[in-house]
């Protein structure tokens, strides 16, 4: 079941600050700093899990077998990543379901026309408004507890603009979505004017080489977001890691300056010290 304590976050406007996770690596790291929420990236889970573009390829259950993964590994409320429902409205029904029995805390589910793609690339075209709201409704109905999280997303700024993004945001809210999340504004005066214009708690999208201007929590928080995700930022650092490490020993033959973690605090991340005292326990028999 969702984790109460988003909710609670949320209610009592306290600003979330959540990492993006795709992997079972990813989540344990960051389930052990602090963060108020993980969010789980379909773009990275594409990535991780299927060596493809995040374009409507990754299917439900490829998701939520992964997402269910992650809640059972972390202490941390999750927020995932469901794309357009996965289909149709009994799609979303099913997805909505599968997602808080997994233990989710808050689904996102956004307007593109399927198969989606990624946010912060170009291509994307949304549904008619109305065909959103059914499936915000649809959304609210299925879930068995209020604490399990409605966010609904449009990607109808690139596309039709701010003010058909604004009009759809409020009629998401409408709807009974209880996070609005407007994705892709181009500037701060458009992130603000989202917040003047929505009357629910808003999320904001930080990905490193996207066309949002990349805030800090502290201005995030002072414009008026609820939630600020990083979806690309652990997948674009271990990248970014991998690429240095790799190309050493491409270039060099040798490790010796790698920045690599500690072997024995990775192995114990990985819970190795359960195996040892279990080893201990029954070496005798």
């Amino acid at each position: 079941m969702a984790d109460p304590e988003l909710k609670r976050m949320i209610d009592a406007g306290e600003f979330i600050s959540a990492p993006g996770v795709f992997d079972m690596i990813s989540t344990l790291v960051a389930d052990r700093m602090g963060f108020h929420a993980l969010y789980v990236t379909g773009y990275g889970v594409a990535a991780s899990h299927l060596g493809l573009p995040d374009a409507g390829i990754m299917t439900y259950a490829d998701m939520e077998t992964r997402v269910r993964c992650i809640v059972q590994g972390s202490n941390t409320p999750v927020i995932a990543d469901a794309d357009t429902g996965y289909g149709g409205l009994l799609n979303v029904r099913h997805t909505v379901r599968g997602y808080e029995a997994a233990g989710v805390s808050a689904i996102q589910i956004e307007d593109q026309e399927y198969p989606k793609k990624c946010g912060h690339t170009p291509g994307r075209r949304v549904v008619p408004l109305e065909n959103m709201v059914s499936k915000i409704k649809v959304a609210s109905d299925s879930r068995s507890s209020a604490d399990f999280l409605i966010i609904a997303r449009t990607d109808s700024r690139t596309s039709l603009g701010l003010d058909e993004a604004l009009r759809r945001g409020e009629a998401f809210a409408e709807a009974g979505a209880d996070v609005v999340f407007i994705e892709a504004p181009e500037t701060v005066e458009e992130m603000k004017t989202i917040n003047g214009r929505i009357g629910k708690p808003t999320l904001a999208n930080m990905v490193s080489g996207g066309t949002t201007p990349i805030l800090s929590s502290a201005e995030l928080s002072r414009i008026g977001f609820a939630i600020g995700i990083h979806p690309a930022l652990g997948f674009l650092a271990v990248g970014a890691a991998l690429k240095s490490a790799y190309g050493e020993l491409s270039e060099t033959g040798d490790v010796a300056g790698a920045k690599l973690d500690d072997f024995g605090e990775f192995s114990r991340l990985m819970g190795f010290e359960d195996v040892w005292e279990f080893d201990r326990k029954w070496a005798e028999i």
